[in-house]
C-alpha cells in the first residue's frame, strides 16, 4: 500500500501537467481548495441541515434515502445527506465556483456538467468509527454500474470530493487503484466483489488529505474508503461529493422513484 504526495493547486483552468496526470492515473488531489473559513462555513451548513432534517423526520430527498447512524453518545445522526445544495445557499454558491467548472475539462471530449439536481446531487458523507456507526468504511467499488442499473450505457463521470476534515494516510480514508479507469468492461464489473471486499490491495494508493483539499477520481476507477484505526470524534471524516456527469439531462424531483439498487443493499454509493 503506497502513499502518494501531491502539490497540485486548482485554478480557473486545468494545466497540461494536471491533464496528463489525471489521464494516466484516474485520480488527482488539489491542495487548499477551500480556506479554513469556508471549511467552517460548510460544516455549519451540514449541522443546520442535519438538525432540520432530523426534526422534520425526513427519510428521503428526491427519492434517494438518507443514511442514518448513531454518534458516540447514541444520538441519531445522518451519515449520508444528498441534494444538500438545493437546501443551502452557501452550498449552492459553492457549485458555481469557476474552479469546479474547470474540472469538466478532465472529461476530455465529453460535454460535462455539475449534477446539482441529478443522480444524488451534492452528497455529504459523514464517516465516524464508533460502535453504533453504520458508516465507518466502504468496500471496493467503481461508480459506473449505477448506469447499468438504470438501463443506460456506462457514461464517463468524475467524482469530486471536497474534504472538510484532515485525514492522514495512516488514519484510513480514500484508497484507489490508479489506472483502472482504462480497464475493460469485464474488469470493471468483476475485478473485485462490489462493496463486500474491504481487503488491502498491494496496488492501492492513498494520500495525506487535509481539510480544504479536493480530490477527483474517474467514475470507472476502483476505489474504497478504508476504516480509521481511530475511534470516536478523532475518526470523523466529512466529505462533500460533487458529481460531474455526461449524457442526457435527468433531473430529480420530490416525486422521483427510489432507484431499485437502494432496496437490496444497505451499502450506498457515494
Amino acid at each position: 500500500m503506497n502513499k502518494w504526495n501531491s502539490n497540485f493547486e486548482l485554478g480557473d483552468t486545468i494545466t497540461a501537467e494536471q491533464m496528463d496526470f489525471f489521464d494516466k492515473h484516474g485520480i488527482i488531489v488539489f491542495r487548499n481548495f477551500l480556506t479554513p473559513e469556508k471549511v467552517s462555513l460548510y460544516l455549519d451548513e451540514l449541522k443546520k441541515l442535519e438538525y432540520a432534517w432530523l426534526a422534520e423526520g425526513k427519510e428521503k430527498i428526491n427519492g434517494i434515502p438518507l443514511k442514518f447512524g448513531k454518534d458516540e453518545h447514541n444520538n441519531k445522526t445522518i451519515q449520508r445527506l444528498c441534494f444538500t445544495s438545493l437546501f443551502s445557499k452557501p452550498l449552492h454558491e459553492l457549485l458555481e465556483d469557476k474552479r469546479l467548472k474547470a474540472l469538466i475539462k478532465l472529461l476530455g471530449n465529453y460535454e460535462g456538467r455539475i449534477a446539482e439536481n441529478e443522480k444524488d446531487g451534492l452528497v455529504i458523507n459523514n464517516y465516524i468509527n464508533t460502535p453504533n456507526s453504520t458508516f465507518t468504511q466502504m468496500g471496493w467499488h467503481t461508480d459506473s454500474p449505477r448506469d447499468l442499473f438504470l438501463g443506460q450505457k456506462i457514461m464517463p463521470m468524475l467524482n469530486v470530493g471536497i474534504h472538510l476534515d484532515t485525514c492522514l494516510f495512516e488514519n484510513g480514508g480514500l484508497r484507489v487503484l490508479p489506472g483502472t479507469h482504462k480497464q475493460n468492461i469485464l474488469q470493471l464489473l468483476f475485478g473485485k466483489k462490489y462493496f463486500v471486499d474491504y481487503s488491502d490491495d498491494p496496488r492501492e494508493v492513498g494520500f495525506d488529505i487535509y481539510a480544504g483539499d479536493l480530490t477527483v477520481h474517474d467514475g470507472r476507477t476502483w476505489h474504497r474508503v478504508k476504516q480509521s484505526p481511530l475511534v470516536g470524534e478523532a475518526s470523523r471524516r466529512r466529505v462533500m461529493y460533487v458529481p460531474i456527469i455526461t449524457g442526457k439531462f435527468k433531473p430529480k424531483h420530490e416525486k422521483s422513484k427510489t432507484p431499485f439498487y437502494h432496496r437490496f443493499t444497505k451499502v450506498v454509493h457515494h
